[in-house]
């Protein structure tokens, strides 16, 4: 299990192992749908500031940047303030989940906005790939409807993360 702290705030994964984002949530996994790895990460955090009122996840891909000229959005999702961990398959499962665009939507893939608002796993074309996932506790309920942006969602969060714990993985091409 792979865990980071960022002061008390932490944030762990059972689905990373040595450094790797386990097989079974990327391109060599069996779940996908549309040709787009569809198993979200076990997540779990911890020592959860006073007064946070929901989290929000979100998982990119930097090393994408000179393959397809962005980020990779992989996920992008607003938790309730009781939880403290996702299931693996939350994306999927979860209903309570308020999720956002993923970059399967882009021109390179170009998915409907309804079918990417999950969890869109890793798929490196290049070489290995290292994947950030952060969580943020945030002060405030957001109200934002499933398939926003990650841009809508950072101007809503502005001056209402209360902290941040990142974890990282990597993926093997």
């Amino acid at each position: 299990m792979e865990k980071f702290r960022n002061g008390n705030f932490t944030l762990e994964s059972n689905s990373i192992e040595d450094g790797y984002i386990l097989e079974k949530h990327g391109k060599y996994g069996s779940a996908n749908i549309d040709g787009i790895p569809s198993l979200s990460p076990h997540l779990k955090w911890q020592n959860i500031p006073d007064g946070t009122e929901c989290f929000v996840v979100v998982m990119q891909d930097y090393d994408a940047i000179p393959v397809t000229g962005f980020s990779w959005i992989h996920w992008v999702a607003i938790i309730p303030k009781e939880y403290r961990e996702l299931l693996e398959n939350a994306s999927r499962e979860d209903k309570k989940l308020i999720q956002g665009v993923n970059s399967w939507v882009s021109r390179l893939k170009g998915l409907n906005i309804k079918d990417v608002c999950y969890f869109g796993g890793p798929t490196p074309p290049d070489k290995d790939h290292t994947y950030e996932i952060k969580i943020y506790a945030l002060d405030k309920k957001l109200e934002i409807k499933k398939g926003f942006y990650l841009n809508e969602l950072y101007k809503k969060m502005k001056r209402h993360i209360l902290a941040e714990a990142v974890l990282e993985g990597n993926y093997k091409a």
